[in-house]
């Protein structure tokens, strides 16, 4: 797929799961689910054992009905191994630029994270085609979001960190392009119960909040 393609689809859906599972097998499940529930994205962390299988292995289950990415990639090497993969978009804890260079070099979507104003602003001028903020929650949650907006309209951002189904709306009424959710969709407790068709409903959920605050927005205020 491609790169204005991907991103399109990214932001079209308006969330970001972000699967951080303890085995790869547990990981594919959660993700098939959230596919079930309408969500037809999903990052795989790198700190799942296994992640590059996984992710081999949803990208042959799914091909292009799902726009699949690659979490907690550190460094170029690891976003190089999951592009071979199968990501189609590669998100970072952190903002290292030779990570961003790499994904641009082939023409992978790329979300680095970043928190202060000086890191936002250089991960979007390194070419960053969403800066993930993060972790958002430990510095205001939504008025972080919005506060980072007032100077900086033109950066697309997701946040990270304290997302769930009672603040999605408000980060995204913030600025906030999309949402990134994860143990508030996939948690170990559900897994290690096998309840999975929870994960599915879950994902209705979400979809349903990013649709009604997406429509409030597009309402005029007072109309």
């Amino acid at each position: 797929m491609e790169h204005n393609r991907i991103l399109s689809s990214i932001l079209d859906i308006g969330i970001v799961p972000v699967v951080r599972t303890t085995t790869a097998d547990s990981a594919i499940q959660s993700i098939e689910a959230i596919y079930r529930g309408g969500i037809c994205a999903a990052e795989i962390t790198m700190t799942v054992p296994g992640a590059i299988r996984a992710l081999e292995k949803v990208a042959d289950r799914f091909g292009d009905r799902i726009t699949l990415g690659a979490g907690t990639v550190l460094d170029p090497e690891t976003a190089r191994a999951c592009m071979l993969a199968g990501a189609e978009f590669l998100v970072t804890p952190s903002l290292k630029i030779a990570t961003v260079e790499m994904s641009r070099r082939y023409s992978k979507v790329i979300m680095p994270g970043a928190l202060t104003p000086t890191e936002v602003l250089t991960a979007w001028e390194a070419g960053a085609d969403v800066v993930k903020v993060f972790p958002c929650s430990a510095v205001g949650g939504a008025k972080y979001i919005k506060a980072l907006r007032a100077p900086f309209p033109q950066i697309r951002m997701i946040p990270t960190g304290g997302v769930n189904l009672e603040t999605a709306g408000a980060f995204l009424k913030a600025g906030a392009c999309a949402v990134a959710v994860g143990s508030e969709l996939v948690d170990a407790e559900t897994i290690k119960e096998g309840r999975y068709e929870v994960f599915e409903e879950r994902a209705r959920q979400y979809l349903a909040i990013v649709r009604k605050t997406r429509s409030e927005m597009a309402v005029p205020a007072g109309a």
